[in-house]
């Protein structure tokens, strides 16, 4: 690697909670896991599977269509 030429690479579910704008405890509770689970996906020791992964997999690719879905379910409440 060349000196000054660094590349971050990011997993998946960080990219994909950093879309959202959310913190992790709130990222967390909007995918009903703990944070402790949400640390795991994001450093890569574990993977997420079943509905975790459509819920990752449309806030990477529509994060505001995510966040409307929570603010309806929560209003709904």
């Amino acid at each position: 690697m060349k000196a000054g030429l660094l590349q971050v690479v990011y997993s998946p579910v960080l990219q994909a909670r950093k879309n959202t704008g959310l913190s992790q405890s709130q990222f967390a509770a909007l995918l009903g896991v703990s944070v402790r689970t949400l640390l795991a996906w994001e450093q890569g020791r574990k993977q997420p599977s079943g509905a975790a992964l459509t819920l990752l997999a449309i806030a990477r690719s529509n994060p505001a269509a995510l966040l409307a879905v929570a603010a309806a379910a929560a209003a709904a409440k």
